[in-house]
């Protein structure tokens, strides 16, 4: 009789690893009482002379307000991101992450400069976005990319015009378009 054993797998490195650090960041933050998000975990209008300002143009993406920001943040993305991390490979999943967290923390930069912005939610909706390009064909859009757009990025549009709150609605909107970007050219690592 074969005995059956489970162990517990580190199944998606990058997922993970930026989950990690961001609990790491969040946790850092709540014992130095909000500097570190101050410091390198949110992205503002600074000095380009000073060296941080470009940490934080990535950093941005690691930085949470609160346990909830962080919890509403990587529910979602510990749900898509391995599927996602399965399809494209590590290494690219590291290079969406870098660059959504890179093009929203420059755009909100230059175009929000009394603003101070952070959380992971840029990611998650590139994610989002890129995971209804999981079944894409050459010549064809997907519906469910077309729904999901629609869904998501249309309720975003919404609430930028109507809803007054602490939430980066623009981040969200960048971020699937960095999503949709990248789903549409980058192409799934080969099955072996």
């Amino acid at each position: 009789m074969k005995k059956i054993t489970n162990r517990i797998t580190f199944n998606s490195p990058a997922i993970l690893g930026y989950t990690i650090i961001c609990f790491a960041a969040l946790v850092l933050n709540q014992i130095t009482r909000g500097f570190t998000n101050q410091a390198l975990f949110s992205v503002y209008r600074s000095s380009l002379a000073d060296p941080l300002t470009y940490l934080r143009f990535f950093g941005h993406a690691i930085g949470h307000a609160n346990w909830a920001h962080f919890i509403n943040n990587f529910t979602l993305i510990l749900v898509v991101g391995p599927l996602l991390e399965e399809k494209y490979g590590t290494t690219d999943i590291i290079c969406i992450i870098a660059s959504t967290a890179f093009i929203t923390g420059l755009a909100n930069f230059i175009l929000f400069p009394g603003v101070r912005v952070l959380g992971a939610s840029g990611v998650l909706f590139a994610l989002i976005l890129l995971s209804s390009f999981s079944s894409f064909k050459e010549g064809t859009i997907p519906l469910t990319f077309i729904l999901v757009a629609f869904l998501y990025i249309g309720k975003d549009i919404y609430s930028a015009m109507f809803v007054r709150d602490n939430v980066s609605n623009f981040s969200h909107i960048l971020g699937g378009v960095v999503g949709a970007f990248l789903g549409y050219n980058i192409r799934p690592r080969s099955k072996h």
